[in-house]
């Protein structure tokens, strides 16, 4: 890793330990984006991330308007997560853009940016795999495992996930 991408990680751990980290969960939504727009990360208008959610390198973070990433959510930004309008990331989710090529015996670094497209959800402890699209207004079911684009409107779960249904465009359904 080049020396200036280590201090900048360097800085952002301090940051992260002693002023994003510790602050109450509901007052401190604003400091909390202040904090993340001064590391370079885009954030929308109302986004709100619980001081719990960990993210890796917030200068590889997008959130839209209303976006949310909630209580224990890990962001391994090695490349970019970019998430849509009134998207929300649910608890202990992981959004992993990063991992090894295993079919060398170097397993070399390999990384690819997760796009979550507007009103898409990813319930609580899922994982959503390096290079996956999330379509708009598609679910990722509570402990699923997304390591292919998501259609838009889809619900999807399992290990790896599969189709279980549409949802349903009508607002009064």
């Amino acid at each position: 890793m080049p020396k200036k991408l280590r201090a900048k990680r360097l800085i952002w751990g301090c940051v992260y330990t002693f002023l994003f980290r510790p602050t109450p969960r509901f007052a401190c939504e604003g400091w909390r984006r202040f904090l993340l727009r001064c590391f370079g990360a885009k954030i929308g208008y109302g986004s709100r991330i619980a001081p719990t959610c960990f993210i890796w390198a917030p200068w590889n973070l997008t959130m839209g308007a209303y976006a949310c990433l909630g209580d224990g959510v890990d962001c391994y930004t090695q490349s970019p997560i970019s998430m849509g309008d009134y998207s929300t990331v649910s608890q202990r989710s992981f959004l992993c853009t990063a991992s090894h090529d295993i079919r060398t015996l170097a397993r070399p670094l390999i990384s690819q940016p997760i796009r979550i497209e507007n009103h898409a959800w990813v319930c609580a402890e899922a994982f959503v795999g390096p290079g996956v699209t999330i379509g708009e207004g598609a679910i990722i079911a509570a402990r699923a495992v997304a390591i292919r684009d998501v259609a838009p409107w889809a619900i999807v779960g399992g290990n790896p996930a599969r189709h279980i249904s549409q949802r349903t465009l009508d607002p009064q359904a």
